[in-house]
Order: C-alpha cells, then sequence, then structure tokens
C-alpha cells in the first residue's frame, strides 16, 4: 500500500462538528425528572466521550436510578430520535473543512455514535459528510475499546486510502477529555475545543475556544486565504 507523509484530519463528531450535546443534556435529564435527580456538568464530565450504553451505565450507578442502563438508553434516545435531525453545526466547521478538502488533506469522522444515531445526526449534513473519506463508528466491529481507549484512531488511521505514514501525520480534533486522552495514546497530535464549562483540561497540542480559531499553518498545513 501506499503511505502517505501528509497529515490527515480525523474529526470527534458529537460537541465538535455538530452541536449535540445540549440535546443530550435535555434528553438524560428528561428521564432523570421523575425521580429528582438533576444532570449536573460535574456528572456529564464522567459521561463525556463514552460509548452510549457504558454511559448510562456509569450514570444510573452514580445516581442509583432504579431503572436499568437498558431502560436509561431507551428512554433517553426517544427524545433524542426526534431532535437529531434538527442538530446545527459548530461555528467554523465549514470554513475549516471545506479549506483542508479543497487543500487535498484526508479527511474522516471518528465518533462514539452507533450507525443509526449518525444517521440521524447527519442527514441535513450531506455536504460535510461528502468531504469526508469513510466513518468509523462505535459499533465498527474492528473498534473494541471505547475512548479512552486509542482503539477508534488506529482503526481510522489504517482506513485511510493512502494510510499515514506514522500516528504523528495524524491531525485529531475533539472536545472530550476521553477523545483526547485516546488521541495521545495513539501517539497523534491533537486540537482540542473544549466546552467552556470543563476545568483540568488534559494536555493538548492547542486547545480552542471554537474552531474559528484554528490556524492550519501551525500544523504545516495551507493558511486560510
Amino acid at each position: 500500500a501506499v503511505v502517505s507523509t501528509q497529515s490527515t484530519g480525523i474529526f470527534d463528531l458529537d460537541g465538535l462538528l455538530l452541536d449535540t450535546e445540549i440535546l443530550y443534556d435535555q434528553a438524560i435529564q428528561a428521564v432523570l425528572d421523575p425521580f429528582g435527580h438533576t444532570y449536573t456538568y460535574e456528572l456529564k464530565k464522567k459521561l463525556m466521550g463514552r460509548k452510549y450504553h457504558l454511559a448510562m451505565e456509569l450514570l444510573r450507578t452514580e445516581l442509583q436510578v432504579p431503572l436499568t442502563a437498558e431502560e436509561l438508553v431507551e428512554q433517553s434516545m426517544a427524545h433524542l430520535r426526534e431532535s437529531f435531525v434538527s442538530c446545527k453545526e459548530k461555528a467554523g466547521v465549514g470554513r475549516l473543512i471545506r479549506h483542508l478538502a479543497a487543500a487535498g488533506i484526508p479527511m474522516c469522522i471518528a465518533t462514539g455514535s452507533s450507525s443509526e444515531d449518525f444517521e440521524l445526526k447527519t442527514r441535513n449534513h450531506q455536504e460535510l459528510l461528502r468531504q469526508m473519506e469513510f466513518t468509523v463508528k462505535s459499533d465498527d466491529p474492528e473498534v473494541r475499546h471505547g475512548k479512552p481507549n486509542p482503539d477508534i484512531f488506529l482503526v481510522a488511521m489504517g482506513r485511510f486510502r493512502e494510510p499515514p505514514a506514522s500516528p504523528e501525520c495524524c491531525l485529531v480534533f475533539e472536545d472530550a477529555p476521553n477523545g483526547v486522552e485516546a488521541a495521545r495514546a495513539a501517539g497523534m497530535r491533537c486540537v482540542m475545543v473544549p466546552d467552556p464549562r470543563l476545568e483540568d483540561l488534559p494536555k493538548s497540542d492547542v486547545i480552542l475556544k471554537s474552531l474559528e480559531e484554528f490556524n492550519p499553518t501551525e500544523f504545516g498545513l495551507p493558511a486560510f486565504d
């Protein structure tokens, strides 16, 4: 196979490309309301970036909710499936993706979303998807362990038409600490665009308030026009 030394971009989906995090917050709170629990940001931090079923298992344990993880998934997903199709792109996404595509930078999405949820979230974002070579999702059989394990990023690296020469050639874009840890564990460079409420930020190559602040030249990529 041809091995490429040029940079590749690997993008997280939720909270990074698409503004879905608020939808999760609202859905989980709706499920917790009957039990008088509040879905706090402290709790959310522990769940961020994990496979959804594992996140709900952790939620159940933390709050001692009298529901199984399966019931938490089922009830919250009922709320979410209605709202996913209307999710919006985050600031700066369109400009950055179009710029990298025009420069011939290979890109993909590596997401904790399942195939079913991914289809709903991206239904109205087909232009964004067309710029991506492929997507790796949480239910991919090759992804044994979710973030913060590096599996998803290493699987993604191997699927580019011209696989990068080394992990350092991959630039990961993430919003969640678990995702940043996964990228670092994979030996990749990482741009973090965290929730503004997040404290104790993990070590990342650069931390931005939004993708509008991203400077491609810092990573050896062509400058914006």
